[in-house]
């Protein structure tokens, strides 16, 4: 169990600073980025939650990147 969740973990911090580190070189597309890595991160928290059994894991991991995409979309 403890080789699943750092694996996760792995998937989620790459995921995340991946994209904070593309969204600030590439500010022209901040939208366009952001939205892709707010699904990706989503999608490793989904992952998380089920392959631990964890629902906590999809409330810490991705509810806030489903906040964020809400927002973004909003925002247009």
């Amino acid at each position: 169990m403890t080789k699943t969740l750092a694996k996760n973990q792995g998937l989620y911090n790459g995921f995340l600073a991946a994209g904070l580190i593309w969204a600030i070189i590439e500010e022209t597309n901040f939208d366009k980025i952001a939205l892709f890595f707010l699904i990706c991160v989503t999608i490793a928290g989904i992952y998380g939650s089920y392959t631990t059994n964890k629902v906590k894991l999809f409330f810490v991991q991705s509810v806030p990147a489903i906040a964020g995409i809400v927002l973004i979309l909003l925002n247009k």
